[in-house]
């Protein structure tokens, strides 16, 4: 959701031109080939060298255009190959490190964490300039996030408070995880035709059926 309002922010600054990987997960050759499409530049993946020549070329171009740097996003950074992310830190600089050609953004879970503490990527943990650490979300956040989405739709009434508070609770703090058990609700409730959604339909969706419970209790 960060990523999403930055992304669109970052789109309406004028002459901000603004990347994003769709595949992190790849290796040099393809890392490359989505990077000329991204940027709009022509890459042979068989020659790193002359690739990351003409990118740099087209970032420092935009640069003197435009006076701003062009954005590259990362999501799912933990998933990139040690030697693409070292590839990207390398390529983004120039002048011997002293001239940035590129703002990159990564993100990831806490596995992108402890890969940039390690030996293998101080070099480029040392360059980040701005670190934002999002730990989980307090109920009363998540029942913000709730209401405000029910209010988007149209349907600020369609759950009750006392749902609200319990769905956040079970949420565990994961705005995803609160995100499905509502969508669950919805299409239960949809399927059924109930105006309002509350806790008794909750307990009735959630709620492992009797037989379960039954089985449950003569194995104990």
């Amino acid at each position: 959701m960060t990523l999403r309002i930055l992304a669109e922010r970052l789109a309406a600054q004028r002459d901000v031109k603004v990347g994003v990987i769709s595949r992190p997960q790849a290796g040099l050759a393809d890392f490359y080939r989505e990077m000329g499409e991204l940027f709009g530049v022509v890459l042979h993946p068989h020659n790193r060298w002359g690739g990351a020549k003409v990118l740099r070329e087209r970032w420092q171009t935009h640069i003197d255009a435009a006076f701003s740097r062009p954005v590259l996003i990362v999501d799912e950074a933990q998933e990139m190959l040690p030697a693409v992310l070292s590839e990207l830190r390398l390529l983004v600089s120039a002048r011997l490190d002293s001239h940035i050609l590129l703002t990159v953004v990564l993100a990831g879970d806490g596995r992108l964490t402890e890969r940039l503490r390690t030996d293998e990527f101080l070099p480029l943990g040392s360059r980040m300039r701005v670190r934002l650490a999002l730990d989980r979300a307090a109920p009363d956040e998540l029942q913000d996030c709730l209401k405000q989405a029910l209010h988007k739709a149209g349907a600020a009434k369609l759950m009750t408070a006392e749902l609200i508070a319990t769905l956040c609770d079970h949420a565990q703090g994961n705005l995803r995880a609160l995100m499905n058990m509502a969508g669950e609700l919805l299409a239960h409730a949809a399927q059924h035709e109930v105006r309002q959604i509350d806790e008794k339909l909750f307990l009735e969706t959630c709620s492992p059926p009797a037989d379960t419970k039954a089985a449950a209790g003569r194995r104990r």
